[in-house]
């Protein structure tokens, strides 16, 4: 599936666009088992764009998305988010990790199921989602029997069955072949345009013309 078609699939699919919000990093530092992670980190993201994570392994990439989760506090500066009104950060954020974090015992479609009963803001139903990554013939499948590629890519169809403005992504591409990422970066596309907002740790390009790169560390 090429970057365009998955872009107009997710578009009209979805329909929907997001109030407009902003995420920004003042003056932040991390620390991990004492040792200063990073320091003086200091961002803005808002709606409708994307920024490329980069720096070496241990450069603080994941530990910045575990941050903005809530599951690390910094050891200094302030992060904020503007244009949610009284929602929690949380309930604005999808966050898919380098792990695939799926129930390998359920299928695809029941994966998608729970997450969309857990997360909540329907978006498309998991059987619309396993199409628009291009994987309608494994929703009856137990994940665990899928490829390390089809399980990313169900994984990264989670971000499709819930309507939240704010994606982490972590190693998005990891797994992925030719074909599944230029999907991969039609989706993106596609949340940008309906007002959504990307930040992913990446060691190579996104693939997203508009998005600009943060390098963490030397």
């Amino acid at each position: 599936m090429a970057a365009s078609d998955a872009r107009e699939d997710a578009l009209a699919l979805t329909q929907f666009s997001y109030a407009p919000l902003t995420l920004s990093a003042e003056d932040l530092a991390c620390r991990r088992g004492g040792r200063l992670v990073f320091e003086k980190l200091e961002f803005t993201l808002g709606s409708g764009e994307a920024i490329a994570l980069t720096g070496r392994n241990g450069a603080g990439k994941s530990s910045l998305i575990a941050m903005i989760c809530g599951r690390l506090r910094p050891a200094a500066g302030v992060l904020r988010v503007t244009g949610i009104g009284d929602a929690p950060l949380m309930e604005q954020i999808h966050l898919v990790g380098h792990r695939d974090g799926l129930k390998t015992a359920l299928t695809a479609r029941e994966n998608l199921d729970f997450v969309q009963a857990l997360l909540g803001e329907p978006g498309l139903a998991a059987d619309e989602a396993l199409a628009a990554i291009g994987l309608p013939h494994v929703a009856a499948l137990p994940v665990g029997y899928l490829s390390a590629g089809q399980r990313r890519r169900v994984a990264l169809a989670r971000l499709l069955v819930s309507r939240r403005p704010l994606w982490l992504l972590d190693e998005p591409a990891s797994a992925l072949d030719t074909a599944s990422q230029r999907m991969l970066i039609g989706l993106m596309q596609a949340h940008l345009d309906a007002g959504g907002a990307i930040l992913a740790a990446t060691h190579g390009p996104l693939g997203l013309e508009t998005a600009r790169e943060m390098r963490i560390g030397p």
